[in-house]
């Protein structure tokens, strides 16, 4: 098998990117398939190769294609991408350099994809923001984010209309939520689900365990603070604040946050020192390390306004950490709550999710059983192994179907 696979990047520090890396590198040194990558910008890839090293038949090879990126914003950006990947691949087949069987794509970004994994659905989204993208609700400084945002969101769902009615693309949703979403907003019953996975061999209790005194100390965090985690980006479609509002209501407990992601934390001083909060909370870059931060937390707290899936939750449950986890994230059905995890139904319910942490933080033996139940369940049902299976699968019986 040849597959093309179209991406603006890859790295190992966000989830979907990472959910593709795992499955090339699979397909390509297990399977023998030939990958060829067309991307801006690659990072973490085994077994990667310039394209220059090219020969007329690479099975077990993945060769990167470079795609030109142009700097600016992201609504400039992403046309340039969506151009200059197709053109590039255009010049490949023409040349009889690059003969795909498929072509897939995580997102949109191309028009010509087979197969397009569906991460999140933008007309969901949008719609659940709208209220929230209203000029007249924001300073004037920052007309220009949001006025961006809008056009962007507007350009994606111009495309969603476009490419996910076509009944000839095949769409795998990465949960079941998406799934749903993309039934009711484009009346494609035909998805597939493919959930995301988690590399068991690395996220275990075990290994977070080992890691604990380490990290509680890189942290500088002592033995009766209480830590509750939040990773990942958009710090406002992971439900930031509704935690910092939750832990506004318990400001006498011993608690400490930690929160990883790319975003500005300046957009929460005021809400912090409202709350008075500022000293207690601490925002980390993202790093290859991650299992450090599982494992200086007592807690994982995830109540997303709008996520498809939310790869952190996983990996937390994988490493015996206990979760609460909004029913809004893709990966809440892997959870069974009140025995592997706890779900918040309304994830702007800031009281209702301060009583939930309150419980977590008097309950140690409640903590124990949950994340020992929860490392179990995803040890036995998220590996990778299983993921690219089903990727694998799929993939053949797409092209069997031609």
């Amino acid at each position: 098998m040849r597959l093309t696979v179209v991406s603006p990047f890859l790295d190992r520090l966000h989830g979907t990117e990472l959910c593709i890396i795992e499955q090339i590198e699979q397909l390509a040194s297990r399977h023998g398939w030939e990958i060829h990558l067309y991307s801006q910008s690659v990072k973490d890839v085994r077994g990667l190769q310039l394209v220059t090293d090219l020969v007329s038949d690479s099975p077990g090879s993945i060769f990167w294609h470079k795609v030109s990126a142009l700097p600016g914003p992201h609504l400039l950006n992403y046309p340039w991408w969506f151009f200059a990947n197709h053109w590039q691949r255009w010049r490949d087949r023409r040349s009889g350099r690059v003969r795909p069987d498929l072509v897939y794509s995580p997102g949109i970004n191309c028009l010509d994809a087979d197969v397009i994994v569906v991460h999140i659905v933008f007309r969901a989204f949008y719609e659940r923001l709208r209220s929230e993208l209203v000029l007249r609700r924001v300073p004037l400084r920052s007309w220009p984010r949001l006025i961006h945002r809008k056009l962007y969101y507007k350009l994606i769902m111009f495309l969603e209309r476009r490419i996910y009615r076509d009944p000839g693309v095949h769409l795998v949703a990465v949960s079941s939520l998406v799934a749903v979403q993309l039934k009711s907003h484009f009346q494609r019953d035909d998805v597939t689900v493919i959930s995301n996975a988690v590399d068991t061999t690395r996220f275990t209790p075990e290994a977070r365990q080992g890691k604990r005194i380490g990290s509680r100390n890189l942290f500088r965090y002592v033995d009766n603070e209480f830590v509750i985690l939040l990773i990942g980006n958009d710090w406002k479609k992971k439900g930031l604040h509704t935690l910092l509002m939750a832990l506004g209501l318990l400001t006498e407990l011993p608690l400490r946050v930690l929160v990883v992601g790319s975003d500005d934390p300046d957009f929460y001083r005021l809400l912090l020192d409202q709350i008075a909060f500022r000293d207690r909370i601490r925002f980390e870059k993202p790093s290859a390390d991650v299992l450090c931060f599982y494992a200086a937390a007592d807690l994982y707290v995830g109540p997303s306004l709008e996520d498809a899936f939310n790869l952190p939750i996983l990996e937390a449950m994988a490493c015996g950490l206990p979760v609460i986890a909004s029913v809004y994230a893709g990966c809440s059905e892997n959870i069974i709550d009140g025995r592997t995890g706890i779900l918040l139904k309304d994830p702007q319910d800031y009281t209702l999710l301060a009583q939930l942490i309150r419980q977590m933080f008097n309950d140690d033996f409640m903590r124990g059983r949950i994340g020992r139940a929860a490392a179990c369940s995803i040890h036995a049902n998220c590996s990778w192994d299983r993921n690219v299976e089903k990727t694998k699968k799929l993939l053949e019986i797409t092209l069997q179907l031609g």
